[in-house]
């Protein structure tokens, strides 16, 4: 029986942490022992792990990682970790490094340095294994690398390498020690290797996985909007982060608004830009356009209600909302970025256009206006069909 380790960052309502979970529901207890580790030992998935995974982490909290609450609870582990094998006396000097060259480069990214320190105050795994996988960028990748005994080692990426924030300083080259590597896109792919061209040989577009069936079945039960709006609904889904460039969203719905469009804007989704976006959106007289709604256990309903759904993202790697959307048939709007760009077809199965608020604000108001070009764009994205090959579980025998 072939022993597998999978080291995430957190196990939060992420894209990534929802692809690892469909991952491993393929790998039967017949076949694979399987175990978990979360290198931050917090995120309130952790329930839906399958029952024949065994999770590793000594201590654990199912609290939200993005929640405010959330967040609490994941600075205070913080703080105690950075101490544990005193990781923030010994990442010191790589730590002053890198924030150098982030000065240099005008953009700080306060979390990629913290991830090294997070990744040498792991939790010890004294076990061998057949083969380990770190399942995002940074912590995991880190710990694997340094901390975990296995035969083969692999590792996932998630994202446009060189626009999150990442460097081979940053890295200490540790890709270069890992057998294979595993993108979720041509995109992301090109992107990473565009840095470390010697793992060409050894690297691999690998999708996410989705069950759409169970997406179907979950958007039949109980939910959705609640409110007696009478307009057009527009949503969006994913975290309150920078990378989602939500400030462009609010923007193009105050043109919108101006416009006298009449439709109002949803957001599934929690991040620590809760409180800055909710305060552009009151200062643009918002309130009750643009509604920032929080994480919610079953997004499916609300795909299904709404009458635009749009993504206007810096970048991504794949994004499985995106994936979502199109399978509950929904019209798309998508910005013209990496990851998205491999997802929509302009024109047949959705829309793109510029990062911008004025494209946005037009390319929706033009959809709003035609219902019959929404109903084919949306019968067009729903006829996708996210097929995986019978032998998924083929790139991990090696």
């Amino acid at each position: 029986m072939k022993k597998i380790l999978f080291v995430i960052n957190t196990l939060g309502g992420a894209g990534a942490e929802r692809a690892l979970l469909e991952l491993l529901t393929r790998f039967t207890p017949e076949k694979y022992e399987v175990s978990l580790y979360i290198l931050l030992g917090q995120g309130e998935l952790i329930h839906q792990v399958p029952a024949y995974v065994r999770i590793l982490n000594q201590e654990y909290s199912d609290g939200s990682v993005l929640s405010r609450r959330g967040k609490v609870l994941l600075n205070k582990r913080l703080l105690k970790r950075i101490f544990i094998r005193k990781a923030i006396f010994r990442d010191s000097p790589y730590l002053v490094r890198n924030l150098g060259k982030m000065l240099k480069k005008g953009k700080i990214w306060p979390d990629k340095l913290l991830w090294r320190v997070m990744s040498d105050s792991g939790q010890p795994i004294l076990k061998h294994f057949d083969l380990a996988v770190a399942y995002l960028e940074g912590g995991s990748t880190y710990f694997v690398h340094d901390y975990v005994d296995a035969e083969k080692k692999a590792a996932f990426i998630h994202v446009d390498y060189e626009r999150a924030g990442y460097s081979r300083s940053l890295d200490k080259d540790c890709y270069r020690k890992f057998d294979r590597i595993f993108t979720v896109s041509d995109e992301v792919k090109q992107s990473f290797l565009n840095v470390y061209p010697e793992c060409s040989g050894r690297t691999y577009v690998f999708h996410n996985l989705i069950n759409q069936e169970e997406i179907r079945r979950k958007a039949e039960l109980p939910g959705g909007f609640e409110d007696s709006y009478d307009g057009k609904r527009i949503l969006t889904v994913g975290r309150l982060t920078a990378q989602k460039a939500y400030e462009f969203s609010i923007d193009a719905m105050k043109l919108l608004k101006d416009h006298g469009v009449k439709a109002r804007w949803y957001v599934l989704g929690e991040g620590e830009l809760r409180e800055k976006l909710q305060f552009k959106i009151n200062k643009l007289g918002l309130k009750d356009d643009f509604i920032l709604m929080g994480a919610r256990e079953n997004p499916f309903p609300y795909y299904k209600e709404c009458d635009l759904y749009v993504h206007a993202s810096r970048f991504e790697g794949k994004s499985i909302a995106i994936q979502e959307a199109q399978t509950l048939g929904c019209t798309l709007v998508v910005s013209d970025c990496s990851g998205n760009r491999e997802q929509v077809e302009p024109g047949v199965d959705g829309m793109m256009c510029r990062l911008d608020a004025k494209e946005i604000c037009d390319t929706v108001e033009a959809l709003l206006k035609d219902e019959e070009k929404c109903r084919k764009l949306g019968k067009k994205a729903a006829e996708k069909s996210f097929l995986e090959d019978k032998d998924v579980l083929k790139p991990f025998d090696f």
